[in-house]
């Protein structure tokens, strides 16, 4: 298998800076994009296949490795930097927006089964056994990653393209949870316990992070003291309760900035922030960028 040329890599690390829904490699890469060598803010969930080579990277400042036949899983809401790679490095990956997905599913315990499963830690490093299979999807789903203007112009309904789309984006997401649920079957009642107030807290945050913050209203809902349930949190996801409810306010920002003519303030308002400037303060900690820089690339 033949690296892309230089034309199409740096294509595609336009895609990445433009926040592209699907972002996926056709043909393995001998070096990663520009855009992931720097602070990437990742809104996706992602996977990067390592055929040859090493390489190292960065989760929220956390130092992570990877080698030839091993898979790693990113989850969304955290910082991505690669920070080494060998000269012999063969990749692939993929990073694809869920939303789509999950308006599939709806919002039951489905996707939030989904979400725990493929979210233990800050990200896995696996040997799955089945990284060609994995490789096959990231080049079925790579011909999205540059829209089709003659797609975008399609206003009556869905196409049977985006429809197909939307299938092997479910067909990859199960599939990424079946290796995560073989990988920890062997949980015992303690960890499934885990599990399950994990699961319960990502519903309770849903439907509540736009004007409930504090770990101690959760941890009432839940029937748990605040120091349990940060304890288990951090056990199952590798993160805080306060972490997980800044993810959902921050993908929540994300989504109005892109989708919405709303401005800074009314953003900031909407978010029961008490001023534009805390609100910035906020989503440049989470992000590593001003809501204005943000939104630049995006403008409607």
């Amino acid at each position: 298998m033949m690296p892309y040329n230089t034309h199409t890599v740096t294509t595609l690390d336009a895609a990445l800076g433009e926040r592209h829904k699907i972002c996926g490699t056709r043909e393995p890469l001998t070096a990663f994009p520009k855009a992931l060598t720097s602070n990437y803010f990742l809104e996706q969930i992602g996977l990067i296949v390592c055929h040859r080579g090493t390489f190292s990277f960065l989760i929220n400042g956390r130092r992570y490795n990877a080698t030839e036949g091993q898979t790693v899983f990113l989850t969304s809401g955290k910082t991505f930097c690669v920070e080494e790679q060998s000269d012999n490095l063969l990749i692939s990956f993929l990073f694809y927006d869920a939303s789509e997905i999950r308006k599939i599913l709806g919002d039951t315990i489905i996707p939030m089964k989904m979400y725990a499963l493929m979210a233990p830690a800050h990200c896995d490093i696996v040997a799955t056994g089945e990284e060609e299979e994995l490789c096959h999807f990231i080049t079925l789903l790579s011909r999205y990653t540059f829209p089709n203007p003659q797609q975008e112009k399609r206003s009556n309904g869905m196409s049977y393209e985006e429809r197909e789309r939307i299938s092997l984006l479910l067909a990859l997401t199960y599939r990424m949870c079946s290796i995560f649920s073989r990988a920890h079957e062997e949980l015992d009642k303690a960890s499934n316990r885990k599990m399950e107030i994990f699961v319960r807290l990502i519903e309770l945050v849903d439907q509540y992070y736009n004007t409930e913050r504090g770990v101690a209203f959760y941890a009432d809902k839940l029937c748990l003291s605040p120091k349990y349930l940060s304890t288990t949190v951090k056990s199952v996801c590798g993160n805080t309760v306060q972490e997980v409810i800044f993810m959902a306010i921050t993908r929540r920002c994300i989504f109005l900035m892109r989708n919405t003519n709303k401005t800074i303030q009314q953003i900031a308002d909407e978010m029961h922030f008490p001023n534009i400037s805390s609100f910035g303060t906020f989503f440049k900690k989470q992000t590593g960028m001003s809501p204005r820089h943000y939104r630049k690339p995006n403008k409607l």
